[in-house]
């Protein structure tokens, strides 16, 4: 526990900061709850109140100061949050439009000389800490130093002897500040109440600039489809304050919240948990998401990136599927068509994709070595080499998968597996409303052992339709789709063909 430092300035100022280790609860769509615990001493009457531990991306609406035992009642008069502390491109700006000293220093006979050089700012290049955190506000600024200066946004500009100059001629030297300068971002609150005394506020707020996400390594062994996972969440700490021994729960799920204009709202990932003796990462239920909580509090610095192993598991079954989805499709020149459309264009799918995609799936179960609520993120898959060494064959991204859901990842096109597709039939009757197309589709396989193909046809002529030939049987997945699993043995053609009836 940390050492309370509680400092009474003339006769109402107060100085309060963390008096016991905080607790962050952090969400996948960059931000996070921050609660701590502030010793406060209040007079009789008003008092202000200074707390220096805030984060850079305070929601000064957000703010909850509460005595939670519910003993000591009080009125906040007025909240004020200062988050723009002194920093060098700071000062800069506030002179901009005037000559300040820069030093220097050259060699001279082989020993260094300072030397003072006198320079007028132009432009500071700072960007204002409520533009900086703003996806608005980035894209203004970028404009505005765009128009002012070309390349080199963010650069400042001095005026030396008549000449200009990107960037600083030395270390600026400052005229001395006032006494309202700011080291860090602070609230202030006055604070109004009738029963003084000491005791420990709980101070909760929402902040900006904290993030984490799950990434998960699979390894597949040099033969066989029994793979070893593992995982880890990253935290990711850009909220411009170190957090000391905190106390860290991960928030899964999509939580409905309203961004304001200068919060940039990032998808991020978490992360799960393990079997060991000791799980260092804990899940359950909350409302309709997952809490992931970290079992051991955790020093998190600004501008710090953490990395935790949340979940490990061995022998997890991940069967490969090869799914061939032969008609090439101009997405971005058929965007908004209807049925009608479609159905008038001849041409609508009969250009063709020959590659088969290499899938591999697997069941979120604990019969299959999981069986948890895994958090969204980006996958890898690798497999091990006859040499030990693994070598990466593909990524993906996974979705919030519950327990029991089966998960599909696109690790690559398969190299010795071609799907070529044409159309062999087309005839169309405005009279009666009724189109008939057909279709051929081959399928060769390269590799030395045999392989079961999925083929995935799109009927979306129109929502009425029936097979009404077909070479090999199929499955119908939903309303405008069907699939015909084919197995094709070692260095073998197969052809599947069908012939769809629309009517309307």
């Amino acid at each position: 526990m940390k050492k309370v430092s509680l400092i009474l300035l003339g006769a109402d100022v107060v100085v309060a900061h963390s008096f016991a280790e905080p607790a962050l609860t952090i969400y996948n769509q960059n931000f996070a709850v921050v609660r701590d615990t502030v010793r406060l001493e209040l007079k009789r009457g008003v008092n202000r109140v200074e707390y220096t531990g805030a984060t850079m991306h305070l929601e000064p609406e957000s703010v909850i100061l509460r005595d939670p035992t519910g003993k000591h009642t009080f009125q906040i008069l007025e909240q004020n949050y200062r988050a723009d502390p002194v920093s060098q491109e700071l000062l800069l700006s506030l002179f901009e439009g005037k000559t300040i000293e820069f030093e220097t220093f050259r060699q001279v006979d082989g020993r260094q000389q300072r030397e003072i050089i006198r320079g007028k700012i132009i432009r500071s290049g700072y960007v204002p800490h409520a533009m900086a955190r703003s996806r608005y506000g980035q894209e203004y600024w970028a404009h505005q130093s765009a128009i002012a200066s070309g390349p080199g946004t963010g650069q400042p500009v001095v005026e030396v002897d008549g000449k200009i100059r990107f960037g600083l001629p030395g270390q600026p030297l400052f005229p001395s500040l006032g006494d309202d300068t700011i080291l860090k971002p602070t609230l202030v609150w006055l604070i109004q109440t009738d029963t003084p005394g000491k005791f420990e506020a709980e101070l909760s707020y929402i902040t900006g600039g904290m993030s984490w996400e799950a990434d998960y390594n699979i390894v597949a062994p040099e033969k066989g489809n029994m793979v070893d996972l593992v995982g880890w969440v990253t935290i990711d700490n850009q909220s411009g304050k170190s957090f000391e021994n905190a106390k860290i729960k991960l928030m899964a799920g999509d939580v409905q919240k309203i961004e304001r204009e200068e919060f940039e709202v990032y998808s991020a990932k978490m992360g799960v948990i393990a079997e060991p003796p000791r799980p260092p990462v804990t899940e359950k239920a909350f409302e309709e998401y997952h809490l992931y909580t970290l079992e051991r509090p955790t020093t998190l610095l600004d501008r710090e990136t953490k990395q935790v192993e949340f979940v490990r598991a061995t022998g997890v079954r991940a069967e490969p599927v090869y799914v061939y989805d032969g008609a090439k499709i101009d997405v971005v020149r058929y965007r908004g068509w209807d049925y009608e459309a479609i159905r008038r264009n001849r041409e609508y799918g009969t250009q063709c994709n020959t590659k088969v995609w290499v899938m591999r799936e697997f069941i979120n179960s604990e019969t299959n070595g999981l069986g948890m609520p895994l958090p969204k993120g980006r996958l890898r898959f690798y497999r091990r080499d006859t040499d030990g060494r693994l070598e990466f064959v593909g990524e993906d991204m996974i979705e919030h998968t519950p327990r029991g859901e089966l998960i599909r990842v696109f690790i690559g096109n398969a190299f010795d597996i071609v799907g070529e597709r044409k159309r062999t039939d087309y005839r169309i009757d405005d009279a009666r409303d009724w189109l008939d197309e057909a279709f051929e589709i081959k399928l060769r396989n390269r590799k030395r052992e045999p392989v079961e193909i999925r083929v995935v046809e799109h009927l979306y002529r129109g929502p009425n339709w029936e097979i009404v030939e077909k070479s090999h049987p199929f499955l119908k997945t939903d309303a405008n789709t069907i699939e015909f699993r084919v197995q094709v043995g070692p260095d073998e053609e197969k052809t599947i063909s069908y012939k769809v009836h629309y009517w309307w």
